[in-house]
C-alpha cells in the first residue's frame, strides 16, 4: 500500500477530513489532497513523524524507501523521472508478487534495482536530450 493510500485509511479511521488533519499537522489541506491522490510524497521526514502521530500510527509504517526513491527521482529528473521510477516499483512489486521471498531480501533486492536505476540515469544523461535535463 502507499503513502497516499495509508494516510488516506488511517485519517478516514479517525474520522477526520483533510482540512482537519492538514490543520493539526500545519499543513496546506490542497498538500494533504496531492499526498493521498499520490502526486506528491512528503520532502521532509519529519512530516511523516507528524501526520503519523497525529494519526496514531507508527511513523516507519506510514513511510517506506519507495516513497524516498520516488521524491528523489522527481526532484532529480522531473516528472518523466518520477513516472520511470513509479513503473520500475510497480515491476518489483509484480516480480515479488506471492513468491516465498524473506522481507530482508525483498528490501536488499530492491535497493539493488533502485541503485542500477540512479547509475543508468547518470551514464544515459549524456544522451539524454536538453529539453528533459533538468541542470
Amino acid at each position: 500500500m502507499k503513502f497516499g493510500e495509508k494516510l488516506r485509511k488511517y485519517r478516514l479511521e479517525k474520522g477526520m477530513t483533510q482540512s482537519e488533519l492538514a490543520k493539526q499537522a500545519g499543513i496546506n489541506v490542497n498538500t494533504i489532497s496531492n499526498y493521498e491522490s499520490g502526486k506528491t510524497y512528503p520532502q521532509n521526514r519529519e512530516v511523516y513523524s507528524i501526520l503519523a502521530q497525529i494519526l496514531g500510527v507508527d511513523p516507519d509504517h506510514l513511510h517506506n524507501e519507495n516513497d524516498d526513491f520516488l521524491s528523489d527521482a522527481s526532484a532529480k529528473y522531473g516528472s518523466r523521472g518520477a513516472r520511470q521510477a513509479q513503473e520500475l516499483i510497480e515491476e518489483l512489486t509484480g516480480l515479488f508478487a506471492g513468491g516465498e521471498l524473506a522481507e530482508e531480501d525483498m528490501d536488499a533486492m530492491a535497493r539493488a534495482v533502485q541503485e542500477a536505476y540512479w547509475d543508468a540515469k547518470e551514464k544515459n544523461r549524456k544522451y539524454t536530450p536538453k529539453k528533459y535535463r533538468k541542470e
